[in-house]
């Protein structure tokens, strides 16, 4: 976990590793989607505004969605402090799935109005997609968010203090190693609560306090799901290079992309919502039986031999 890399010198301004991280997918998965689109009849500019509508439409969706699962956390204050808290999406607090939802939709609607053969365009989107959300992933484990359940194998992790783990396990009452009383501070109703790294800047007793301790042994469910999403990129790419009715490519990229998911939930601390399965769980049941359906209803050889006719069309112009 390493939530700020460094700060820019003479400015002072914080560079957090999650933001880098969401910068850096963004570029690459555009260069990929421009190099995709120079071999398949479609306007590369094109694909860079609808690239950057899903930029804009997807941190949205993905802010939007946190919120509402973490409402409390939204409402505590007064209602400066609650939409200032709901703007500052500095070090995290973006859901996946809730930018997905919200992007998707926005970018197809201005394929059409720019008649962009929309089963070709998803297509190019879906490994880009991918690739944005391994980096994503990355910015994850920097930030020490989406961290996963308890385990004892031999790459497990402990976030340090302070992190959303170690909070969490704090008031759940789940920390294996005590909390320092130096880094509890006595609340109002009698209880107790975390000291914050704020307030112990210039005294290298607190910090050393600080520094001795961490959450319990994790899984790095981030990293596995940084690994599973450039896994996919991998495979989508490959697939797109191939023969195939368009649309299949993102078919393949809703199946795979929401069973994964399904699978990585087991090993992740999210509640459920409904029945034993988390919100997630139900969005990747929803994405596998979509891309099914999309898988199904794209078909035919003639589909194949005009997007091989357009593809040679392209290469040798």
């Amino acid at each position: 976990m390493l939530q700020e890399l460094f700060r820019i010198p003479f400015f002072h301004i914080p560079i957090y590793g999650y933001g880098l991280m969401l910068v850096v997918g963004f570029l690459v998965a555009t260069q990929l989607a421009m190099m995709l689109c120079r071999h398949s009849a479609i306007d590369p500019e094109v694909m860079m505004t609808a690239m950057l509508i899903m930029l804009a439409t997807g941190v949205a969706g993905a802010r939007i969605s946190h919120i509402l699962e973490n409402i409390h956390e939204f409402t505590k204050g007064t209602f400066g402090e609650n939409v200032r808290n709901m703007l500052d999406i500095r070090s995290g607090g973006l859901t996946y799935y809730g930018g997905f939802l919200l992007a998707t939709p926005c970018a197809i609607w201005y394929g059409v109005v720019k008649k962009v053969p929309i089963k070709r365009g998803m297509d190019i989107i879906a490994p880009c997609l991918m690739i944005g959300l391994a980096f994503g992933r990355i910015g994850c484990f920097l930030n020490g968010c989406c961290y996963g359940a308890e385990c004892n194998l031999p790459w497990a992790v402990s976030f340090p203090y302070y992190s959303n783990a170690y909070i969490d396990e704090f008031y759940a009452h789940k920390l294996q190693t005590p909390v320092p009383p130096s880094l509890l501070v006595p609340t109002r109703d009698g209880g107790e609560k975390l000291l914050e790294p704020v307030l112990m800047t210039d005294d290298a007793a607190l910090r050393s306090d600080a520094a001795s301790v961490g959450s319990n042994y994790l899984h790095p469910t981030q990293l596995y799901s940084a690994f599973t999403a450039f896994l996919l990129a991998a495979m989508l790419y490959a697939y797109y290079t191939l023969p195939h009715p368009p649309g299949r490519v993102f078919a393949l990229m809703l199946i795979f992309e929401g069973a994964t998911r399904f699978l990585l939930e087991m090993i992740r601390v999210e509640p459920a919502v409904y029945g034993p399965l988390s919100l997630s769980m139900w969005i990747g049941l929803l994405l596998v039986g979509g891309g099914m359906l999309m898988w199904l209803l794209t078909s035919g050889p003639d589909d194949v031999m005009e997007y091989q006719s357009d593809a040679a069309e392209t290469v040798s112009a």
